[in-house]
């Protein structure tokens, strides 16, 4: 029994939150199935929820989920009313079918470089989470950037806002707001538009 009398768990790194980890993994497959939307060469048209609707389709394929972007246990809907306004996307996990208040939420935003276009990824995206607008079961939700011209994605981020730290370069990043993190996850469609 001495032995446990020595130990100090402030010794200990806090472990990463279970459902931080679950969605952070759940966009890197959502990724996997825009790489494949890339590969058909699906042409899209430069409009958000159009884009979105493509996206959705690649998610809610049974066989692209299950042999292309590894995704199962997941049921995805989209423009879902959350009292004060409509979510682009909210995924419900198996795991938590029965608990209504618990899913993720993901808001879709376009963007080309502009100031028009990065205002509104602020304003009516990550403003609708800070803001409470939208709902934070986890305490972690995202948004997904549609890039709809070249642009150089870092440096865009860099121009929205300082808030932003890299996960992976042009692809997935994170803004830690208060109690509330946001998974920021861009996919380029400009080849496609």
């Amino acid at each position: 029994m001495e032995e446990f009398e020595s130990l100090d768990a402030s010794l200990y790194t806090e472990a990463p939150n279970e459902y931080e980890l679950e969605f952070k993994n759940l966009l890197l497959n959502i990724y996997s199935c825009y790489l494949l939307i890339i590969d058909d060469n699906t042409k899209i048209p430069n409009n958000e929820n159009n884009i979105r609707d493509i996206l959705l389709e690649y998610l809610k394929n049974i066989k692209i989920r299950q042999e292309s972007c590894l995704i199962e246990g997941y049921r995805f809907d989209k423009e879902v009313d959350e009292g004060k306004g409509r979510v682009d996307i909210k995924i419900v996990s198996i795991n938590d079918f029965e608990n209504f208040e618990a899913y993720f939420i993901i808001e879709c935003k376009r963007l080309d470089g502009t100031s028009t276009l990065n205002k509104k990824y602020v304003s009516e995206g990550i403003d609708r989470f800070i803001s409470k607008k939208y709902s934070s079961y986890y305490s972690v939700n995202g948004m997904i950037g549609f890039i709809v011209k070249k642009i150089d994605i870092d440096a865009n981020i860099k121009k929205i806002g300082n808030s932003f730290d890299c996960i992976e370069k042009d692809k997935l990043y994170t803004s830690t707001h208060a109690d509330l993190k946001l998974y920021h996850l861009m996919m380029d469609f400009s080849v496609l538009i």
